[in-house]
């Protein structure tokens, strides 16, 4: 008896949300050094604990304290992404990866884009196919970004101290 098409599709949206709270969690960490490491952390943990919440209970993206919570903190990493858009605009110097900015931005657009994708599965848990390909390309793109800049000295060495010694 084969399985039914489809059964993979919740336990691959529950990996995808673990691996996506462990990645957020991680980044909460190597934090730990940074100047500004107060703000980062909880900017990290809270999408760490909602994406948890999402892995052990998909229904929960219905919740009203849940929406709430991710959709005020989907709103405030819009904004401040937006903000050091313009900032770089004006003030880039090298590639975007060197620029602390231009790691905060990506981590902001990281944030956000998860964020979106669980808040909008409230009315589907698992979503459809395409939102579960998305979902796939998105936890994956924080982890192979990681491996790449690890392996890739050269790109790490004008980053300053506390960007370089966390991990």
């Amino acid at each position: 008896m084969e399985p039914a098409a489809g059964c993979w599709e919740p336990a691959l949206w529950r990996a995808c949300n673990g691996l996506m709270a462990a990645f957020f969690a991680l980044a909460a960490y190597v934090q730990v050094n940074d100047p500004d490491a107060e703000l980062w952390m909880v900017i990290y943990t809270i999408p760490a604990v909602l994406t948890l919440l999402v892995g052990f209970n998909p229904l929960v993206t219905g919740h009203f304290l849940w929406k709430t919570i991710s959709a005020i903190h989907i709103l405030f990493c819009i904004a401040w992404a937006v903000c050091l858009v313009v900032y770089l605009l004006f003030h880039i110097h090298q590639n975007i990866f060197h620029e602390e900015e231009g790691r905060e931005l990506f981590g902001l657009i990281i944030i956000t884009a998860w964020m979106c994708l669980c808040y909008s599965s409230s009315k589907h848990p698992v979503g459809g196919r395409l939102q579960l390909v998305i979902a796939t390309v998105i936890t994956l793109f924080p982890f192979i970004s990681w491996i790449y800049v690890f392996i890739n000295k050269e790109m790490r060495s004008s980053w300053p101290t506390h960007c370089k010694t966390a991990i």
